[in-house]
């Protein structure tokens, strides 16, 4: 038990123009059961988009009901299969064509996390529908630093035609404020970094960071002495807790700097850190966010994120797993056994940094569980067969329990049950219930 008690979840560390955030500790949790019950961790929604659907019969559990053999492109992530629901049936109706013609991987990203079906336009007159997650940004987001966090590995578009007469800002974002504003999504890991842990204010944010990197600090090295005094007030269990995450936030300054270091050599760039910390290996870009995605969700500074693993129709080849020809390329399988192999195998490689991801969660002990306990992770596309270009019966993956669902199965819908169904659901458990959203026809049964 920790020496103090009452402390906000708000409090940080600070020193040298830097604010940095806490993880939930027991000295923030209060004493009476009723109140300790009011301050349950709160629920984080975590949603993950991969590009070209899935080849569906590698992916789909032979047997609805309890999790058992796990098909090959969800094996990684046996460790977690009793936090897993692989849910099957969910349709997307506005990635649909309804009389628009070609351009199904356009409206599969634009639909994703809205539901509503893009208006074709390579220029004027965008419109779309607002995404779920900013209608729990705009409903929860106050509680939180940040309202919601919007990550990728490849850059947002602003205008430009990518698919059959659908203008590019379609194919790169998926997070909608408006109808006609996406949340232009961030790609730096260190910019990530920066804004998790920097000044609240952009101008006090250059200013540290330059103070940084003029001295070689690392973050914890301007907050070290207000560490200390917080340490001395807690608890053992505290204390731990603290250490255990100042360690993981080292690592992740190490791993950005090693990057941006790499990156300089190649580029002939003779010193680091240079203005963009982009990896060039995709793994490292990727678990890079997840890891400060995991550190967003840790500190409480958001409980709403997106992360698109690459844009709509990405044409990416995978040679860590020896697939040399284009992911997109090959979605056009054909019923071609090669090409179906390969797209198997890249849909597994995406499988094994989701496990990565989900391993960070599981291992920040929280309240008597765990980050991925209170989290509801969505992975999945809104494209099912990339060959097909179908909307229905999706590969859709729930991790995480988000305090009440009943996870470690697979659930079987009927034909055409919306998507939007099920973030109906998660908006509920996570405290932004809404009467109605997109085509949804009610909240989602069989979660728990």
């Amino acid at each position: 038990m920790s020496t103090i008690q009452g402390m906000s979840r708000r409090t940080v560390l600070r020193g040298m123009g830097t604010a940095m955030a806490l993880p939930l500790l027991d000295a923030m949790m209060p004493r009476s059961a009723r109140a300790a019950a009011a301050s349950k961790p709160p629920v984080r929604m975590a949603f993950l988009f991969t590009a070209n659907g899935k080849h569906m019969p590698d992916w789909t559990p032979k047997d609805e009901g309890k999790l058992t053999d796990l098909p090959s492109i969800l094996k990684p992530l046996e460790a977690h299969k009793s936090n897993l629901l692989v849910l099957s049936g969910l349709t997307l109706n506005g990635g649909r064509a309804l009389g628009d013609g070609p351009g199904d991987h356009a409206r599969c990203v634009a639909s994703f996390l809205t539901g509503a079906h893009p208006k074709k336009t390579d220029g004027k007159g965008i419109s779309n529908g607002v995404s779920v997650d900013q209608i729990a940004a705009q409903a929860i987001g106050e509680k939180t630093r940040f309202p919601s966090l919007e990550l990728g590995t490849e850059p947002s578009s602003q205008g430009g035609r990518c698919d059959s007469g659908y203008s590019c800002i379609y194919t790169s974002n998926m997070s909608w404020r408006t109808p006609t504003s996406p949340m232009t999504k961030e790609i730096n890991p260190r910019a990530v970094f920066d804004r998790l842990f920097g000044n609240s204010d952009k101008a006090g944010e250059q200013k540290s960071r330059a103070k940084r990197d003029r001295y070689r600090k690392s973050i914890l090295d301007l907050v070290a002495e207000d560490a200390s005094d917080l340490k001395r007030k807690l608890g053992a269990g505290d204390v731990r807790k603290l250490d255990e995450f100042t360690f993981a936030v080292r690592q992740i300054e190490k791993q950005i700097e090693e990057s941006e270091k790499l990156a300089a050599q190649e580029t002939g760039v003779p010193d680091f850190p240079r203005p963009a910390g982009v990896p060039r290996d995709f793994g490292e870009h990727v678990r890079l966010m997840m890891d400060m995605m995991v550190l967003a969700m840790q500190t409480d500074s958001t409980r709403t994120l997106t992360f698109m693993y690459t844009n709509a129709g990405s044409n990416r080849s995978y040679n860590v797993v020896d697939v040399r020809r284009g992911h997109h390329t090959l979605s056009h399988h054909g019923r071609d056994r090669e090409k179906q192999a390969d797209i198997s195998k890249i849909n597994r490689y995406h499988s094994t940094l989701l496990a990565h991801f989900l391993d960070r969660l599981a291992g920040v002990k929280e309240a008597g569980g765990t980050l991925l306990d209170h989290s509801m992770v969505l992975f999945g596309s809104g494209l099912g067969d990339g060959n097909r270009h179908n909307h229905d019966n999706l590969p859709i993956l729930l991790a995480g329990r988000g305090g009440s669902i009943k996870s470690g199965r697979h659930v079987r819908y009927p034909f055409n049950t919306p998507l939007t169904n099920l973030y109906r659901s998660m908006l509920s458990r996570a405290g932004a219930t809404t009467d109605k959203y997109s085509d949804s026809t009610g909240p989602l049964d069989g979660l728990s």
